[in-house]
């Protein structure tokens, strides 16, 4: 046998096995999670509050509460992000003030998220005067999840040949039309996969909803942008390390993980199938 292909037929089974690798690890989580959770889950634990001290009852209003957030944290993430990336990609050119936009982006996306809590405390919840709110911790989680946006968007437009700006432009269309009726469409499948991301993210952060929003306990649903909510992540914390029976709240923590795993899934696989018929519809 050829040398180089011993060692391409060496290497391709390397990389072969390090995705299965992956891939296991993965499914073990899951597994896991889902043997563990799955004796929880019923009509009651989904459609019902927390009751005596959060060892039983359910888990309803941490539910709606993260629907709230991430809706929220999308409508301030998603416009401004795309937005941004759209300027830097298609107007501003490559001078000084982008480059060092674009290292400030990147700057912003390693900050732990404990500090944009502490942020969002700070401008949000004590300086604006919105408090613990669903407001303050959507606000606060759309600029955690801004720096991943405008990155993946950035991305997805470079991507657009530059010949099918020049034709458009040639073709007398002005430059907002080429971006509005060209470029957008054709690299907003990828943009998705940028929004995926970020919502993945945002979905599961508990350090930035703990100074600005989630409640320890709050078994009613909340009724405008200004109220407190409870979340999965924070709830999940709370049943699992500090709750009055951690014996007793155990299953419903496993459950809770379940719960949460399958929105994200859920989100995950209807932004994909989005993805995928825009790109048959643009192919």
């Amino acid at each position: 046998m050829n040398s180089n292909l011993l060692k391409q037929n060496i290497a391709f089974g390397i990389f072969r096995a390090l995705s299965l690798m992956v891939a296991g690890v993965l499914l073990w989580i899951l597994g896991f999670i889902i043997y563990q959770g799955i004796g929880v889950i019923s009509w009651e634990f989904l459609t019902t509050a927390p009751s005596g001290g959060m060892t039983s009852g359910g888990i309803l209003p941490a539910i709606v509460g993260t629907l709230y957030l991430i809706a929220g944290s999308s409508i301030v993430a998603f416009p401004l992000g795309i937005l941004s990336a759209i300027y830097t990609s298609e107007y501003a050119g490559n001078g000084h003030i982008v480059k060092f936009i674009r290292i400030m982006t990147n700057n912003l996306a390693g900050i732990p998220s404990i500090v944009f809590g502490l942020f969002g405390m700070s401008l949000f919840v004590n300086t604006l005067g919105f408090g613990d709110s669903i407001l303050a911790g959507s606000l606060t989680l759309g600029m955690l999840a801004l720096p991943l946006v405008i990155r993946t968007t950035e991305e997805a437009l470079k991507a657009i040949p530059d010949t099918f700006r020049t034709g458009s432009l040639a073709l007398g269309a002005s430059k907002l039309q080429t971006i509005h009726r060209i470029i957008l469409p054709m690299a907003f499948p990828n943009i998705i996969t940028g929004l995926i991301l970020s919502i993945g993210r945002i979905s599961g952060e508990t350090a930035p909803i703990l100074f600005t929003v989630a409640a320890y306990f709050l078994p009613q649903l909340p009724h405008s942008i200004y109220d407190q909510v409870m979340a999965l992540p924070y709830h999940l914390y709370v049943i699992a390390v500090s709750g009055t029976d951690l014996e007793a709240t155990r299953p419903m923590a496993y459950g809770t993980a379940l719960v949460l795993i399958v929105i994200v899934l859920v989100i995950n696989v209807s932004a994909s199938a989005l993805r995928k018929k825009l790109q048959k519809y643009h192919a």
